[in-house]
């Protein structure tokens, strides 16, 4: 069985940081963001039919699949979408990886989430693409550089604190200046 050329996109976040579950957006709708050579933007509702098919989403450390962090089939990885976007829930495990988020959550950080997905129904208007229906199949905790700046990541407990990376990067398997 081959598998699709899954695309990947991230948000610089705000991180706070106590607990073991981290919980925020993993993509925000309607925020237009430099993607290579051209703008793109989530349509609400992207994500709908994806969630709604059961599909059991990895959530992974900096897309790596080496690195599980959860997964929608165990139920330590929740999604919903709401006006904002794709909210997670991820009840972390005890594990390496686990505690070295934990640790960079404490200490403000990570640089985001971000996810990967394939493209199902999505239009273009000029150089902006709109993803109006993706099929999900990871969210990452991101350590540097995702592409999008409006995604929260927050562990439970603290209220979110916003930073924003200064240069006008962006992360998609390469670093864009």
């Amino acid at each position: 069985m081959s598998t699709p050329d899954i695309e990947r996109r991230g948000a610089v976040a705000g991180v706070t940081a106590s607990g073991r579950t981290l919980s925020g957006y993993a993509a925000s709708y309607n925020d237009p963001t430099a993607i290579g050579g051209f703008t793109e933007r989530i349509a609400p509702g992207a994500f709908t039919k994806s969630l709604a098919s059961g599909r059991d989403v990895l959530a992974l450390l900096d897309h790596r699949a080496d690195v599980l962090l959860g997964r929608t089939r165990s139920g330590s990885l929740k999604l919903s979408e709401d006006a904002k976007g794709l909210r997670f829930e991820l009840s972390l495990p005890d594990t390496a990886a686990a505690r070295d988020v934990i640790a960079l959550a404490e200490r403000g950080d990570l640089g985001g989430m971000s996810f990967g997905f394939v493209a199902i129904d999505e239009a273009w208007d000029g150089n902006t693409r709109e993803l109006r229906q993706v099929e999900l199949h990871e969210i990452s905790v991101v350590q540097s550089w995702p592409a999008y700046q409006s995604t929260e990541i927050n562990l439970r407990s603290r209220p979110p604190e916003r930073s924003f990376w200064d240069c006008n990067r962006a992360w998609m398997e390469t670093v864009k200046c």
